[in-house]
């Protein structure tokens, strides 16, 4: 199964709703061998997203983010297509700092570390920065 298959499975599952225009952003991101920042992303979409304006492709974002399909690279200030939908993990992100590749490990489910009592993690993306093995080599 596909990332696109699998995010529409969670979706239906979570009782969200893909539209158009988020499976597409998505899409957009599945098929990007990097990061890509929100305008670059904008850049990308097709005549089939007419209706991509900033505030829609953000809202978009926001949808993918919110349901785990979508983590945002911090540091980069854009944005990578989670290859498993609805993990429920921590996301650990290795970026090469040279070709931009990003690895994208699961750590452990939110609220499983030493957060402060009462204290709901939302999200947790922890991010890590160098050369991967083939940059490296």
């Amino acid at each position: 199964m596909d990332i696109l298959d699998e995010a529409e499975q969670h979706c239906a599952r979570a009782g969200a709703r893909l539209t158009p225009l988020r499976k597409r952003v998505l899409e957009v991101l599945v098929e990007a061998d990097a990061p890509v920042k929100a305008y670059d992303l904008m850049a990308r979409l097709d005549d089939s997203a007419a209706n991509a304006k900033p505030p829609t492709v953000y809202r978009a974002l926001d949808f993918l983010m919110q349901t785990g399909l979508v983590h945002k690279v911090e540091a980069l200030n854009a944005f990578v297509a989670c290859p498993s939908a609805g993990h429920g993990a921590a996301a650990i992100l290795y970026v090469c700092e040279k070709c931009g590749r990003i690895t994208e490990v699961h750590g452990t489910r939110p609220g499983q570390d030493k957060r402060p009592a009462g204290f709901v993690v939302k999200r947790s993306v922890v991010e890590h920065y160098g050369l991967c093995a083939g940059c490296a080599a």
